[in-house]
């Protein structure tokens, strides 16, 4: 299983377990999309706390099903539509791996995201 964030040309952020889409064979092999199982759309939202007096910054992470309206689980993506895929950072992996993977939950999930800038993913 390779989970990872898709940024698209629309704005879009996925999230998805991705598999390359390839044509031809050995130095002929090209990419021509993607393959994505249960994709997820993910917003963000920055949110300041107030704690003892101190600001700190706190994110909600909220997957949504992406193409809700299609019975399939693995949606094709031509490569022309990403900008880029990443590595997610931790607590959106594990979200995804916990609430959409195993149970094929179509359902919405969200979760607080503490951010600190010395974290590194």
């Amino acid at each position: 299983m390779t989970v990872k964030l898709a940024i698209l040309k629309s704005g879009e952020d996925i999230v998805a377990d991705i598999k390359e889409m390839v044509v031809g064979e050995g130095e002929d092999k090209k990419v021509i999309g993607y393959f994505l199982t249960r994709p997820c759309g993910v917003s963000l939202s920055n949110q300041i706390l107030k704690t003892d007096g101190v600001d700190q910054d706190s994110y909600k992470l909220k997957l949504f099903p992406w193409c809700p309206l299609t019975k399939d689980n693995v949606i094709p993506l031509t490569a022309d539509w990403v900008v880029t895929i990443v590595e997610p950072i931790d607590k959106l992996k594990q979200m995804y791996e916990k609430e959409v993977l195993p149970s094929g939950n179509s359902e919405s999930a969200s979760v607080d995201y503490k951010g600190d800038s010395s974290e590194s993913d």
